[in-house]
């Protein structure tokens, strides 16, 4: 690979500032997930008895997983809105306005009194407040993503990126860790009375960490770069729609598997333990909450890595491999046996880590400069809709109607070949790219030399 780089490729910066950016783009990030990670959590535990009271179970964690998402479906209108300003204004000002909507509706869910109290207007008002979680994370990703990667060095462009992909598993195990607390320390009656809204409203303090760190930060010096040479777009999702349409399929299938295989190991298998398996409901947080305590660590090293051998190629065959684990997790876990279970989880978190580590740069890397913020946000949004958006809800059902796991990793092994797929339209990134700032397309894959 040529590792020329451009005048908005580089980084005349100091270590300090590349460092703020990565823990700014990491914390933020955390933050918001552990906003998201609650919900999801709360959705699989709590909210079929508190917002959906149904005289059957499964009906009740359907409707809650309804809700939950709705979180994704919102997410590209936060992609348009959000990305589209944050290719006109700066990633800066964006990843702020992100953080407080997000933060606010946490809050609020925290706040909502129950269906026994005020009828249908709490789940009413739950999915609203849903929606807007929702469309700050959409909003999110993207700019975060840049944040850190466009301070770096674009050679280490996947570890640079990878500090918003770790997140999400930061976030969860905050989320996890808040509530398996709380369950430990209430009753039964208490935690779903009134303790998990504990955790929601811990989501103040953790917001307006995150926001004084990122007020903190200057814009990016390649959104600099854009605006001393008055490269801005002025109609950034019209571009990305007509120039960069094969990068824009590559990158939002290339979502689809660790969406869905997320989706399952840290939110589904709560369910599935709890209901099919007999496990206590703290048992089986433990074991989302060691896989994630490891993906913090395996997430940089994964981005680490691809920026050593062929991003696409770990990537792809990271993906083959979480499409055949389900197929070997289930039967090792029909006994009850924790360890198994514990085990399970967080060799699927190794088969995620290793796909979304290299994801956010494999992302950023088929979209110029101008237009990566609005392409990533697309991308990320559009592919959690078809991904994991419906994850949760199709893992229900087909549990329920079949009564029977194989279904469920049929459609895990389903969205492993369409990850790949996406992985072959896109392209091998090249810090060197002449084109980018002029806001050429990027080069098709043929003509990409391999990292």
């Amino acid at each position: 690979m040529n590792h020329t780089s451009t005048s908005t490729e580089k980084t005349p910066l100091g270590g300090s500032a590349v460092r703020r950016a990565f823990f700014a783009s990491l914390t933020g990030t955390a933050l918001e997930w552990y906003d998201f990670a609650i919900y999801s959590v709360a959705a699989a535990l709590v909210f079929g008895d508190v917002f959906f009271p149904s005289e059957d179970p499964a009906t009740g964690t359907l409707l809650a997983f309804s809700t939950y998402a709705v979180g994704y479906v919102s997410r590209p209108l936060g992609g348009f809105v959000f990305g589209r300003l944050g290719d006109k204004l700066g990633r800066k000002k964006v990843l702020i306005a992100t953080l407080v909507l997000i933060g606010a509706a946490t809050l609020a869910i925290g706040l909502l009194p129950s269906y026994a109290t005020i009828g249908v207007a709490a789940p009413l008002t739950l999915v609203i407040l849903r929606f807007a979680q929702g469309v700050g994370v959409g909003g999110e990703w993207g700019g975060a993503v840049l944040l850190s990667s466009e301070f770096g060095d674009p050679r280490r462009r996947g570890f640079y990126a990878s500090a918003a992909q770790i997140g999400p598993p930061v976030g969860n195990l905050l989320a996890n860790g808040v509530l398996a607390a709380l369950g430990a320390l209430l009753t039964e009656a208490q935690f779903t009375s009134w303790g998990w809204r504990v955790a929601f409203l811990l989501s103040g303090v953790l917001v307006f960490f995150g926001l004084w760190i990122r007020a903190k930060l200057e814009e990016t010096p390649v959104f600099k770069a854009m605006e001393a040479e008055q490269k801005r777009p002025e109609a950034p999702i019209r571009e990305v729609f007509t120039t960069h349409p094969r990068a824009l399929a590559a990158a939002i299938l290339s979502r689809v598997a660790p969406d869905v295989l997320y989706a399952l190991f840290t939110v589904f298998v709560l369910t599935y333990a709890t209901g099919e398996l007999g496990m206590s409901r703290g048992s089986a947080l433990a074991a989302v909450l060691i896989g994630s305590s490891l993906q913090v660590f395996l997430i940089p090293l994964a981005g680490a890595l691809s920026d050593r051998v062929n991003r696409r190629v770990l990537y792809g065959v990271s993906a083959a491999a979480a499409g055949v684990w389900p197929f070997l997790f289930f039967p090792m876990i029909g006994g009850g046996s924790w360890p198994l279970l514990a085990l399970g989880v967080v060799v699927a978190l190794v088969f995620h880590s290793a796909m979304y580590g290299p994801q956010a740069a494999f992302i950023a890397e088929q979209f110029s400069p101008r237009l990566r913020y609005t392409g990533s946000s697309l991308a990320y949004t559009l592919a959690g809709v078809i991904g994991g958006a419906v994850a949760p809800l199709l893992f229900t059902a087909l549990l329920d109607a079949y009564d029977s796991w194989i279904p469920l990793a049929l459609y895990v092994a389903g969205t492993a070949v369409v990850t790949i797929a996406g992985l072959c339209l896109g392209r091998d990134g090249d810090p060197g790219d002449e084109e980018l700032l002029s806001g050429e397309p990027a080069r098709s894959p043929a003509a990409s030399t391999a990292s």
